[in-house]
């Protein structure tokens, strides 16, 4: 048997943690899957809610097409095996965020079943199964202050998936893999804005302690993890505290728990109930979804390039070394960006990949917002780009427009003529400003010829003073040389 040495728990130990995960993922439709309301951020408390979405008597749901498709379409991307024939079931339980008393979920027929996702953590590669996907309803938002409860119903009937592993999981490090690879997908597919902030994408962790090689201990739910390092931060705390238990002899009970963020630790809820405590049965008010291959090979046709595949051809298509595909296909948008820039910078690949890497993403992380939201267009950092390979703007001075266009917008050349910043790569004007730069400082100029090399940049500076920035760097540095040579 072999042994595992985990590090969080600083002891060595034969118990392998097992984990399962079900990511609830709010889909970025409209409307609500089974009526008209909108689907809105931030809309006041109570607002967008109807007979339907509060399950008031006589109301019959009518299912959302897109959300049906949406899910589909995630399942394809997954690798997933589509049901052509599915059903809806209703899921009986009481709380007060469910205005129903029951959930219309899916459990015996589910749109989507099996299918994997591959990603890398520190350079090894993992697979995790998907055991199903199946399309639900959200239900509304509790919120708790202090000697009262309210429960906003916005949210209610809002249309979700539910993403279930197979428990091919055994370590924190690989749960934030698999999050971090699925939540990619789901950008890439366009199918959930994936806003963990607005709660688009919660998890449910499963997770369990055992002798590697024996059966599966009893398991803990850890539920509605909001933040991916949540998820991380739980389950090592979790595994330690199971492992303990079962090395000290004290008995674990099949549990849900809530993870304290602020105290690091986990806390029993309640017992975990089992399927048949949900008394599911079908929706008397719903039909069977049945797909025809039509259809699906419509959803398929609309699939978007994969980040592996994108990150893949980054490499070959534009010789960008793979640290730097990687860094890019992160983020759909910033990939998007990207490739609009090289085409703007007439196929500056590694000029594109530069700019955006380093001055674009600095300024989403500054100001915290997406690509889409920049003011300055991939077409015009290219633009800036050509400007520069062009020796009409040299380094600093493109930082410069760069600057101006991040809060302002506009045209790059535009900036360049109004400003005066054209480069200056007349021979004869860098030749005077270079011969007034040596009279002026015999002192460095003696430096350089006795061998002190960091006086040409003193030097260099100074032309660059005179010319207020506008002398081409390469020409000031070359004829210097030859100058003092």
């Amino acid at each position: 048997m072999s042994i595992c040495v985990h590090p969080w728990l600083n002891i060595m130990t034969n118990l392998v943690p097992t984990i399962g995960l079900e990511t609830h993922v709010q889909l970025n439709t409209r409307t609500k899957i089974w009526c008209g309301c909108c689907v809105e951020a931030g809309a006041e408390p109570n607002t967008n809610v109807c007979p339907v979405c509060m399950g008031y008597p006589g109301s019959l749901p009518v299912l959302n097409k897109q959300a049906v498709k949406k899910t589909v379409q995630t399942g394809l991307l997954l690798g997933c095996d589509i049901g052509m024939r599915s059903k809806h079931d209703r899921k009986s339980y009481f709380y007060p965020d469910m205005p129903k008393n029951y959930q219309i979920t899916q459990y015996d027929q589910p749109l989507v079943l099996g299918g994997a996702l591959s990603f890398e953590v520190d350079g090894k590669e993992y697979t995790v199964r998907i055991n199903r996907i199946h399309l639900e309803e959200d239900v509304g938002k509790s919120t708790h202050l202090r000697g009262a409860s309210g429960v906003d119903y916005n949210r209610a009937g809002t249309p979700l998936m539910e993403i279930v592993t197979e428990a091919d999981i055994h370590s924190a490090d690989e749960a934030f893999g698999y999050l971090s690879a699925l939540k990619r997908i789901l950008e890439y597919g366009g199918v959930s804005d994936c806003n963990l902030e607005m709660g688009n994408i919660r998890c449910d962790v499963n997770v369990s302690v055992a002798e590697e090689g024996a059966p599966l201990g009893t398991k803990a739910e850890i539920k509605n993890m909001n933040t991916f390092r949540g998820v991380h931060r739980a389950l090592q705390y979790e595994i330690k505290r199971q492992t303990k238990a079962v090395q000290e002899g004290e008995p674990l009970v099949q549990e849900t728990r809530r993870w304290d963020d602020d105290q690091g630790r986990t806390s029993s809820m309640r017992t975990k109930e089992d399927a048949h405590d949900y008394r599911y049965f079908p929706d008397p008010d719903l039909a069977a979804i049945v797909l025809n291959e039509q259809q699906l090979q419509e959803w398929t046709s609309e699939l978007p390039e994969l980040p592996a595949v994108r990150q893949k051809r980054f490499v070959e298509d534009y010789g960008l070394p793979e640290y730097d595909a990687g860094v890019l296909v992160s983020d759909v948008e910033i990939a998007e960006y990207f490739e609009n820039v090289v085409v703007a910078a007439k196929g500056n690949a590694k000029g594109a990949s530069n700019w955006v890497m380093t001055e674009i993403m600095r300024v989403l992380s500054e100001k915290g917002i997406t690509a889409s939201e920049l003011k300055i267009s991939a077409e015009n950092v290219g633009n800036l780009i050509s400007l520069v390979d062009q020796k009409t703007l040299n380094g600093p001075k493109a930082k410069e427009v760069f600057a101006i266009l991040v809060e302002e917008g506009g045209d790059p050349e535009k900036v360049v003529k109004e400003k005066g910043w054209a480069q200056v790569n007349d021979a004869g004007a860098i030749e005077a400003f270079v011969d007034q730069v040596i009279q002026e400082n015999p002192g460095p100029v003696e430096d350089y010829k006795s061998g002190k090399k960091a006086a040409l940049q003193f030097l260099m500076g100074q032309v660059m003073r005179l010319s207020k920035g506008k002398a081409n760097p390469k020409s000031v540095s070359e004829l210097l040389k030859e100058r003092l040579a």
